[in-house]
């Protein structure tokens, strides 16, 4: 039986994260550093990179950066024989990469379907094949973890495609579950509430935010800490019976009265 305090460990694990310029992808980067695993950090520009890579090693952490584009499937296809040939098959995916663009219904475009849709859901299900393969080819057990959205769930004003492209990952998350379970590849998601990122923060500090955060039952938004335990139980052996699984972390807000 493995020792309670060596369960959330991930001591001579090797996990790539996407999106991890800023925002979730930085603060998930950072924690899997912290915990022991070597970390390889994507994103498409190499350079926004640099910034976390350096806070990690300041900290004694190990990690790589590689380019990749989530959304072009011999952008992934690159990126993973690169990694696989430098560094090894990776053990964890965390599958962060996203974007949004606010505007309502008549004002979206094509363009902006596609953009949302390709990063947030088409470009999840293109690593998380690829690694899958790999890791199948290797015989080698592994865990994803897709970043999702409490917006998965329910749904707001302005984030039409964003919110379809999380439901859509959501049901992606229970799919992949369901057949990669015969490669002991485990899948789960966090569905994060409203965290002040990049993205974010000054929506969330104006006073369409307050109105939003007088909603959720705890009257406070997120923070960055509280993803640190599920992204942990999910990605180590202490979540090894779970996949399938979509954990809501929101301080409250999908449970708020209609």
């Amino acid at each position: 039986m493995m020792n309670t305090r060596d369960l959330f460990s991930m001591q001579g694990k090797l996990a790539l994260v996407t999106g991890a310029s800023s925002g979730l992808g930085k603060h998930f980067a950072l924690v899997l550093a912290q915990a022991g695993a070597t970390v390889l950090l994507s994103a498409r520009n190499v350079e926004k990179l640099q910034q976390v890579l350096g806070q990690i090693q300041a900290e004694g952490g190990t990690a790589f950066a590689v380019a990749m584009d989530v959304s072009k499937s011999s952008s992934v296809n690159a990126a993973m024989a690169q990694i696989v040939q430098q560094y090894g098959v990776p053990d964890v995916l965390v599958n962060n990469a996203g974007q949004s663009i606010a505007k309502p219904m008549l004002e979206q475009t094509e363009e902006d379907w596609d953009q949302i849709l390709d990063t947030n859901l088409k470009g999840c299900w293109l690593v998380a094949t690829e690694l899958a393969r790999a890791l199948a080819a290797a015989g080698k057990p592994g865990s994803i973890v897709n970043i999702a959205s409490i917006l998965g769930e329910r749904v707001g004003g302005a984030v039409g495609p964003y919110a379809i492209s999380k439901a859509g990952l959501v049901q992606a998350t229970k799919a992949m579950a369901l057949e990669l379970a015969r490669y002991n590849i485990r899948v789960n998601a966090i569905l994060p509430g409203y965290v002040a990122t990049d993205m974010n923060s000054e929506f969330l500090a104006g006073e369409l935010g307050d109105k939003l955060r007088k909603r959720i039952p705890t009257r406070q938004f997120c923070e960055l800490s509280d993803l640190t335990g599920p992204l942990l139980l999910l990605a180590s052996n202490a979540g090894a019976g779970m996949t399938g699984a979509c954990v809501a972390v929101d301080r409250g807000h999908l449970v708020s009265a209609l």
